[in-house]
């Protein structure tokens, strides 16, 4: 039987398209936002059977929760819209997500450990931004999820990050508010449930943390730490209460882990929340040295290997379609208000041929010199929220001294952002202008870098998205997120720039997109 809501317009705007899941809390139906010339939403229904007026409150609330929650932080799914259809039941639009649950991922297999930690680390980040809270009327209050399984982590592959990782569900979650009361409840899942959110205790960040480590135990092993006599609430009371998890080399004796990453899983397990870490951020300081260590491997090499497979050698721009812009890098001149420092910047330079890309480089001379002769290697990041931002990146490498990394962000709110993201999709290519600190006054060197067709269509995508959006106070949040994404995919690149070498000798591409 065919679903009736298929076809149906809600408000003038969202076009429902196909029923996406369903559970006790309502249907998520995929939909066209038809105002936007049909882009992919989510929507969220209450159901029908819970139109009473405590959840409709909550529906809201989960609602808000999400809205703004999404807004700071890439990891948790971003709510953009809320209403009541014209037979009074609420709904919310979300981002559409393609994707698996790390639930079916874990199905398949227990995760690697570099992809474990890559995962998590997201994960981590997304509970941090909601544990850190969100404000109401004026105030900052902590939200506690209270559900976290892998059936609530979507991961899915974005264009700049690779593998992405989202929260979902927070219809359960609880605003921590001064004078509210005791919860007197049990709410969450049972095989996930912290010993304190059994009792229905009043909750803090801690019960997620040991709701993290149970999944967790469960990415590494693909098995449970703990096991309930009986699928029931006293079943799993009396685990989660006074069963010790069991070990790592019993739940899967194929995988070896350091003592570092067993003890962190072991303490978010802890019965007691005094004995697991006190915040998420602790978490995150024990994750770092680890995703160091083992992130460099050329696991993640292979695993990644797709997207950085697009990478060839261009064929070069005939020199009589480039003299005349050539001239004009050729006698620009360092700006009178740019500091005489090692420094990387967009600039639009007019020539012949019209407005053309530029990207201005300062370094002291003998570090020009030794990359006369390189390979060049490009590639841009985008984020859309809470700020949306382009991070523009080129790296020259030659085997005998090794990368340098001249990062670029470009704010797509502004005018010159703006100009230079579609000036860079426009030409397919740009130059880089390199100045000596030993003397800036005219430009040193000249080189030119191509950009691959299919990235020069995702720049002019998000310069669209960029104007679309409202500017947000403070775009240094999506600025920093870029450079730690840059960090994540530094060992990424070497490796595939260093395997480029191993296979063509000494006479590598002199250039790559």
């Amino acid at each position: 039987m065919k679903d009736p809501n298929i076809g149906r317009i809600l408000q003038g705007r969202y076009q429902l398209a196909r029923l996406l899941g369903q559970g006790s809390m309502g249907r998520v139906y995929g939909a066209d936002d038809i105002t936007l010339g049909g882009v992919p939403v989510a929507i969220k229904f209450l159901s029908q059977t819970l139109l009473n007026g405590k959840m409709r409150s909550r529906f809201e609330r989960e609602a808000k929760t999400c809205a703004q929650l999404g807004q700071r932080s890439i990891h948790i799914v971003r709510v953009t819209d809320y209403g009541i259809d014209e037979e009074g039941i609420p709904f919310y639009v979300m981002e559409y997500l393609r994707g698996d649950n790390l639930s079916s991922l874990i199905s398949r297999q227990p995760l690697s450990i570099p992809r474990f930690l890559h995962l998590c680390r997201q994960i981590c980040l997304g509970l941090q931004c909601a544990h850190e809270g969100i404000h109401i009327d004026g105030e900052l209050y902590p939200i506690v999820h209270r559900d976290i399984k892998p059936s609530n982590i979507l991961v899915s592959q974005n264009d700049s990050f690779g593998e992405l990782t989202k929260i979902l569900d927070f219809g359960i979650a609880k605003v921590m508010q001064a004078e509210a009361s005791q919860t007197n409840c049990f709410m969450g899942t049972l095989a996930y449930s912290s010993p304190e959110q059994m009792e229905g205790r009043e909750l803090d960040a801690r019960s997620d943390i040991y709701s993290l480590g149970v999944m967790m135990f469960q990415m590494l092993t693909g098995r449970m730490p703990l096991h309930a006599n009986t699928h029931s609430f006293g079943g799993w009371y009396k685990a989660h209460h006074f069963q010790p998890p069991q070990s790592f080399e019993t739940a899967n004796p194929s995988i070896k882990l350091s003592r570092t990453l067993e003890r962190l899983v072991m303490s978010c397990l802890a019965k007691s929340p005094t004995d697991r870490p006190q915040t998420v951020a602790e978490i995150l300081t024990t994750l770092a040295p680890l995703e160091e260590r083992y992130g460099t491997g050329r696991q993640i090499a292979r695993r990644i290997g797709a997207s950085l497979s697009r990478l060839t050698t261009p064929p070069y721009l005939k020199e009589s379609n480039t003299l005349s812009a050539n001239d004009a890098c050729r006698f620009a001149t360092w700006p009178a208000n740019m500091p005489i420092a090692e420094i990387v910047f967009s600039r639009a330079i007019a020539c012949h041929e019209g407005i053309i890309p530029t990207l201005w480089v300062m370094l002291p001379l003998v570090e020009i010199q030794k990359r006369t002769k390189c390979t060049r290697y490009n590639q841009f990041l985008f984020l859309e929220l809470p700020h949306p931002m382009t991070l523009w990146l080129t790296v020259l490498y030659n085997e005998q001294h090794g990368p340098r990394w001249l990062p670029c962000y470009l704010d797509l709110k502004t005018a010159q952002g703006q100009q230079m993201v579609q000036l860079l999709g426009q030409h397919q290519h740009y130059r880089l202008l390199f100045f000596a600190q030993e003397n800036p006054k005219h430009c040193y060197l000249i080189q030119i870098s191509t950009i691959a067709a299919a990235q020069c269509k995702l720049l002019q995508q998000w310069a669209a998205i960029g104007q679309r959006f409202s500017a947000t106070p403070n775009p240094s949040l999506s600025k920093d997120y870029l450079k730690g994404a840059l960090e994540d995919i530094k060992p990424q690149i070497l490796l595939k720039l260093e395997s480029l070498y191993d296979r063509q000798g000494d006479d590598p591409p002199s250039q790559l997109f």
